[in-house]
């Protein structure tokens, strides 16, 4: 873990997919410590991992893990989740986190089975207990925290968290850094939101994926070139009469190579941006 403001830890996971190797650490697990209680902002992607964080906890401080809160569904986010029940916390989301795990819960399961094996042992699915429809504040003794539901972005259910007492904003992958962005949800709405973000003052950002605390808002903008190229890329495309396929081999190419695993993700968004933007 490293301290990025007092009170504040955060571990950077790597720039690889799901294996047993990895045991399912890709993306970043955070921890805020209060006066009187701890919140966590996402487990990572494995209950291994999830009790390794825990361990990480345990050694800072002995107050209680009260909330575990989940920036988003994807389950290198939520898996570590299963290790928490112990401490019986409160499990927060967006108010469409639910019924976003709900639905992929068996896809999510079997898919993180194959890819990490025996790393696998003991996640879990673990519902949110405290939906956030509305900007909510949670007082961890000294400490509060704002929580913060967004519109439709990276995913659906994309929530945010600001630690007012030291000004660390906690993105989760609403921001990428040097892991290709993913979309799951609609480019057009995840770069208006990302304009809308880049209006407010903090004096650092962590991000889902990438290095533990950044400078904001100029965190935001290699992410925002890549989302604007391929929304230009892919219009353009549609406009010519191109195919799909077609816009895979183009769209956002200008970009897309300074990224880790482009290689994996980047031909899924523009078939995600393609499938948006075709409807305009």
């Amino acid at each position: 873990m490293t301290e990025v403001a007092p009170g504040v830890y955060v571990h950077q996971g790597r720039f690889e997919v799901q294996s047993p190797e990895n045991r399912g650490d890709i993306s970043n697990a955070s921890f805020v410590v209060g006066s009187e209680a701890v919140a966590v902002i996402d487990t990572s992607g494995s209950a291994v991992m999830g009790a390794e964080l825990r361990q990480a906890i345990r050694a800072v401080t002995d107050k209680p893990i009260k909330y575990v809160i989940n920036t988003h569904m994807h389950p290198d986010h939520v898996l570590g989740n299963a290790a928490f029940k112990q401490d019986d916390p409160t499990f927060v989301g967006h108010y469409k986190l639910g019924r976003a795990l709900g639905t992929r819960a068996d896809s999510y399961i079997t898919a993180s089975k194959q890819m990490l094996g025996l790393a696998f042992q003991g996640s879990d699915i673990v519902l949110p207990t405290l939906l956030i429809e509305a900007p909510t504040t949670i007082d961890l003794g000294d400490r509060m925290l704002l929580l913060e539901p967004m519109p439709t972005a990276h995913t659906d259910n994309d929530l945010i968290v600001t630690d007012t007492k030291t000004s660390t904003l906690f993105l989760g992958d609403l921001l990428f850094s040097r892991h290709i962005p993913t979309i799951d949800g609609s480019i057009k709405g995840w770069l208006a939101l990302l304009d809308d973000l880049g209006q407010r003052k903090a004096e650092r950002v962590v991000p889902g994926h990438g290095p533990a605390s950044m400078e904001f808002p100029q965190a935001l903008e290699p992410e925002q070139r890549y989302l604007e190229a391929v929304v230009k890329d892919v219009r353009q495309a549609i406009a010519q009469g191109k195919t799909l396929a077609e816009a895979t081999k183009t769209a956002g190419a200008s970009e897309k190579d300074a990224w880790e695993l482009s290689g994996q993700y980047h031909v899924r968004n523009v078939t995600a941006a393609f499938a948006e933007l075709e409807w305009e």
